[in-house]
């Protein structure tokens, strides 16, 4: 199956709130994701994008990596994976996929179509989380959190109790080659979102993950040659923080919701909205430096799931309870834009919107289950938004 080429199946409608454009990428009876937004689905160069659907298998949510070339819609499968992947991540050129299928880490390399098992996990304690490769291309770093007795589902059922569950987690790095991998940082907590600095292979965060509310410290910046950890944004009692990244400018941004909030939406679509009565502390994001330092302050009057910034992180893109948002932060007063509407269920993690830009930010790329059925990729073009 690897280098079958399927139909564009892209189509265009006028968004019923906003009039913008929408290019709807996906359709029929196929699930379709692109990468954790994290991480960016998009080539250098925006010319196509990377992501994962169940096209060519015989059964639902049994995933493999496709290509989609955005200006003909032509989509070229690139793994075949009879028991699908379930955690990947790419360099930002494209040329190397790094997937986790089972208990096997693997790489395929998209110019020379060699794809390699380089790393096999044996210990059947632990199970691999999304792995990272670092800017240099010489590595990737990957989560092991403990096979705990609980079972995640629908509306982030199950989520608080993985969280008190979990009381190993290791951080475990993999070279490209194969040629070895070791654990290099162990928590007891239960650990997501390792991401490289953008820049430098010598640094990465990870956080503590589970209900915000209940996290005392979210995120953490990891000195990989030191192998020690500094808190990044030391939070206090109210503070619930979460969804960070890395900036392209090299920064952490983060969301803090404020007090008692979980971090959480769902299908009954009331946790990420503000209830004027219920708090009296707006939420912001905030901008962190590499000593984990707060450089930069921003009050939200509005909560947003997700969040992806621009280049120079002057403007982000958010999705809310049923629409995509554009918000101005080039001041200090956040200005809201509606770019248009998502309508997801918001009933478990694929069919969150997960908006992100393209890398010249141009485009805004997202996923939804709007028409009821499966989840199905969308593309709005920024061009004819600010005309």
């Amino acid at each position: 199956m690897v280098g079958k080429e399927y139909p564009s199946e892209k189509q265009c409608f006028k968004d019923s709130k906003t009039g913008s454009e929408i290019i709807q990428l996906t359709k029929g009876p196929s699930n379709n994701r692109h990468i954790y937004f994290v991480d960016n689905s998009f080539t250098l160069g925006d010319k196509e994008i990377v992501f994962t659907s169940d096209r060519s298998s015989e059964r639902p949510f049994v995933y493999n990596y496709f290509k989609m070339h955005l200006d003909t819609g032509i989509m070229t499968q690139l793994t075949d994976e009879p028991n699908g992947i379930s955690r990947g991540t790419k360099t930002p050129d494209s040329q190397f996929i790094v997937y986790v299928a089972g208990n096997k880490m693997k790489k395929l390399n998209t110019e020379t179509g060699v794809n390699e098992v380089i790393y096999e996990l044996t210990d059947p304690h632990f199970k691999m989380t999304i792995p990272f490769i670092s800017p240099d291309k010489k590595y990737a770093g990957v989560i092991l959190d403990e096979v705990v007795n609980v079972e995640r589902g629908d509306n982030y059922s199950g989520f608080k109790e993985k969280m008190y569950a979990n009381k190993i987690g290791k951080i475990k790095l993999v070279y490209l080659d194969g040629s070895k991998a070791f654990d290099i940082y162990e928590d007891t907590h239960y650990l997501e979102h390792f991401q490289f600095a953008p820049d430098d292979p010598t640094i990465a965060m990870f956080c503590h993950e589970g209900p915000w509310n209940l996290v005392q410290q979210r995120i953490w910046i990891l000195d990989l040659v030191s192998r020690s950890v500094i808190p990044c944004f030391r939070q206090g009692e109210d503070d619930c923080v979460g969804h960070e990244f890395w900036t392209r400018d090299g920064r952490i941004f983060f969301d803090n919701r404020r007090k008692g909030h979980d971090g959480t939406i769902t299908s009954s679509r009331t946790q990420a909205t503000i209830i004027p009565e219920t708090t009296d502390e707006a939420p912001y994001i905030g901008f962190a430096n590499r000593q984990g330092e707060l450089e930069r302050k921003v009050d939200m009057p509005f909560y947003c799931n997700h969040y992806h910034a621009n280049i120079d992180s002057t403007l982000l893109v958010g999705d809310e309870v049923d629409d995509l948002v554009l918000i101005d932060i080039k001041t200090d007063q956040a200005k809201l834009k509606t770019l248009c509407t998502h309508n997801t269920s918001w009933c478990k993690g694929d069919t969150h919107p997960h908006p992100t830009f393209s890398w010249d930010n141009s485009k805004i790329l997202f996923r939804s289950d709007r028409d009821g059925g499966n989840v199905q990729l969308y593309l709005v073009n920024l061009d004819q938004v600010f005309d």
